[in-house]
């Protein structure tokens, strides 16, 4: 099994993979001999990461892309319903926002800038509403808390009481709908 080693001033080693390579994060002073062993000791690991990412690549090259002509309307299906959706959260979150742009992205959902700016995917359009409005509580909390914490998700949770499980959802799901984008 081939890897690439990425030797810093770290205590354990770590395994990732990306772009279907294997990537082994090691302690400068650890020795090959360790560092295969280390591997060798997740293989199940690795080969079940591969399948999976396999398993992606072909649903991907299975899913029918999305036209210009569907996603323009998604984008319009979007503007006109998104920002109801800020507007309503955003009273009940107590927060005030900038403004709102809807983009065709691969990879996000949904961003807040530090100014207060609303960024949505289009994509949006073809999950179900309560996935819509889990992205925008998400984002509006933003606007209280510009991180992950604990403290950030209770915002969230208070706003959108079953955004755990639709956020779950979107993980398992969304990727499907984003590579629809060529």
């Amino acid at each position: 099994m081939r890897f690439r080693i990425i030797r810093s001033h770290r205590k354990t080693m770590s395994l990732e993979i990306r772009d279907e390579e294997i990537i082994v994060r090691a302690p400068v002073l650890a020795t090959r001999r360790e560092i295969d062993r280390f591997v060798e000791s997740h293989k199940g690991w690795i080969e079940k990461r591969l399948a999976i990412i396999e398993e992606r690549k072909a649903l991907a090259e299975s899913l029918d892309p999305l036209t210009k002509e569907e996603l323009q309307t998604l984008r319009e299906e979007a503007k006109k319903h998104i920002p109801e959706r800020v507007a309503h959260y955003a009273s009940i979150i107590g927060v005030t926002y900038g403004n709102i742009t809807i983009r065709c992205q691969k990879t996000r959902w949904g961003s807040c800038s530090a100014k207060g700016n609303l960024n949505f995917n289009c994509l949006l359009m073809l999950t179900p509403p309560e996935v819509i409005d889990s992205v925008v509580v998400h984002e509006l909390c933003h606007r209280k808390e510009m991180n992950h914490s604990r403290s950030f998700y209770a915002e969230v949770i208070k706003a959108f009481p079953e955004y755990r499980k639709w956020d779950k959802w979107l993980k398992e799901n969304g990727r499907n709908i984003l590579m629809r984008v060529k």
